[in-house]
């Protein structure tokens, strides 16, 4: 009967016969599949297009909820066009304004989106959570997301260059803590992200330079083909072309989404920690939390990579006409290859915590020609200051023909 006690075995005594040690041991294993899409999708706020609605899970002529967690300046901007779309679709949106910019990027403002599903009472599996953004917000409302009751579903609309190719197409979540970049994070994929070049239209040009930074580094580690059309569109590419999304744009864009993608599928959790999208990054995020006034992140990462040219061409990686075209590239797309901040110093304390998150050894990526990479292990701090030197010369030189070319 339920409720009743099931009599003890004679004899059993609940000390005596607990197994002796080593004990009892269990070994427990499980997949757990990740599968999510990532689509470019022209007009996605059009009134006739289902797909925004249909990714809240929506679209067939029922209403539906969900938490719409927007970054401030897209909001202002695109408000008017989300609200029109969700009522042509009867998504029934809360509203949540998110900063996007990197100081906001904190564990109170991921418990903030919480608290805001909480407010909501949304629905563990049916209803979605919906993060427009740049990468800030992105990462902020993802990991709210993985957060909150373990893992809620949540969408990804980046509206940024850097967000469509690098920072909302991954599984990696996260916010700055202490001194330290994505110090505090997890890996949580969303169920789909959304890519509408369209949105690029009303980002200020800085912010193209930024994402055209992340797409720099695909084309170094891995697609010669890519390095060679950003040669041919610098200072082609601007906000009104990304939107247009014309040919040779486009194929910027798919190369470089293709590229990252490529890279990060085999190794979503980075179980391999020598990763070649990590290319930019090694000493890129001390600058970028230090640097005042403040660098984006695309031009923190522009100084690491011209460190890593100028490594690759000290240890004979790269020859001395590719490293001035990567370096010309940079320079081109109006991005910085120098800082004052990027002292030996500070070089060597950012490459000290690179090798702490990359498990005790430098794993250094390192351009071996354009469009490969090769890892480094044994780099010296008397490396590091030959190729801060090196970029001080380089500079030096690079004016000096300016100079003499405007004379």
């Amino acid at each position: 009967m339920p409720g009743t006690a099931l009599p003890r075995p004679a004899g059993l005594n609940p000390v005596a016969d607990l197994p002796k040690p080593p004990g009892l041991h269990w070994n427990v294993r499980a997949d757990q599949p990740v599968a999510y899409s990532v689509s470019m999708v022209r007009g996605l706020l059009d009134p006739g297009n289902p797909t925004l609605a249909r990714a809240c899970g929506g679209g067939q002529g029922l209403p539906v909820r969900c938490l719409l967690a927007i970054d401030s300046v897209v909001d202002t901007l695109y408000r008017e066009r989300f609200t029109e779309y969700f009522d042509r679709w009867l998504v029934d949106a809360t509203w949540l304004v998110v900063r996007g910019d990197e100081d906001a990027k904190s564990l109170e403002q991921a418990v903030h989106v919480t608290e805001a599903m909480s407010r909501m009472g949304i629905l563990r599996r049916t209803e979605k959570v919906v993060a427009v953004g740049g990468g800030v917000v992105l990462d902020i409302v993802g990991f709210a997301a993985g957060m909150y009751r373990r893992g809620v579903p949540y969408v990804r609309v980046p509206t940024t260059l850097v967000g469509q190719i690098d920072a909302g197409i991954g599984v990696k979540t996260g916010v700055n803590h202490g001194h330290h970049k994505n110090r505090l994070g997890a890996y949580f994929a969303p169920e789909t992200a959304l890519i509408d070049p369209h949105f690029l239209r009303t980002i200020d040009p800085r912010h193209v330079a930024n994402g055209i930074a992340e797409i720099i580094k695909m084309a170094l580690v891995k697609d010669a083909v890519l390095f060679d059309l950003l040669e041919a569109t610098v200072g082609a590419i601007t906000p009104d072309t990304l939107a247009g999304c014309g040919s040779a744009v486009s194929e910027v864009l798919s190369r470089a989404i293709s590229g990252m993608l490529d890279e990060l599928e085999p190794n979503l959790w980075e179980q391999v920690l020598e990763r070649s999208v990590d290319y930019g990054h090694t000493f890129s995020p001390s600058l970028e939390l230090r640097a005042d006034p403040p660098l984006l992140h695309g031009e923190a990462v522009a100084v690491d990579m011209a460190i890593c040219l100028a490594l690759a061409r000290l240890r004979g990686h790269l020859s001395e006409h590719d490293t001035d075209r990567a370096l010309r590239l940079l320079q081109g797309f109006q991005l910085p290859i120098a800082h004052p901040i990027f002292t030996q110093e500070l070089l060597e304390e950012a490459l000290s915590d690179a090798v702490k998150h990359r498990d005790g050894l430098q794993r250094v990526p390192l351009t071996r020609g354009i469009g490969a990479v090769v890892f480094a292990n044994d780099l010296t701090p008397e490396e590091l200051g030959r190729a801060l030197e090196f970029i001080g010369s380089w500079t030096t030189g690079a004016r000096g023909e300016l100079v003499g070319a405007a004379v």
